[in-house]
């Protein structure tokens, strides 16, 4: 079993998933981050003539990945590890 399926795992099967969506939900919307996606989103459409929503994403998620700021990475990423060894006793 990969790390990440069993961070996935871990945090799924103790309720934290969702504690960490919400976390980086609010922190990507005080940091502006939405509005940021939101604007890419509408200069791609605007660039081309047609554009399906799958293809939308596939332009736009590396874009949008590479804006999300690092302290909010770093404090998410504290966050999971802290959940791992609190229920896991998992040293990182």
């Amino acid at each position: 079993m990969t790390f990440t399926k069993s961070v996935d795992q871990t945090t799924i099967l103790q309720g934290d998933r969702s504690k960490l969506k919400d976390l980086l939900r609010v922190r990507l919307n005080a940091c502006g981050w939405n509005d940021q996606v939101r604007l890419l989103c509408r200069e791609t459409i605007k660039e081309q003539d047609t554009v399906n929503c799958d293809a939308l994403v596939q332009q736009v998620t590396p874009k949008a990945r590479a804006l999300i700021p690092d302290t909010v990475k770093k404090e998410l990423l504290q966050k999971i590890k802290a959940i791992l060894i609190q229920q896991e006793g998992i040293d990182i």
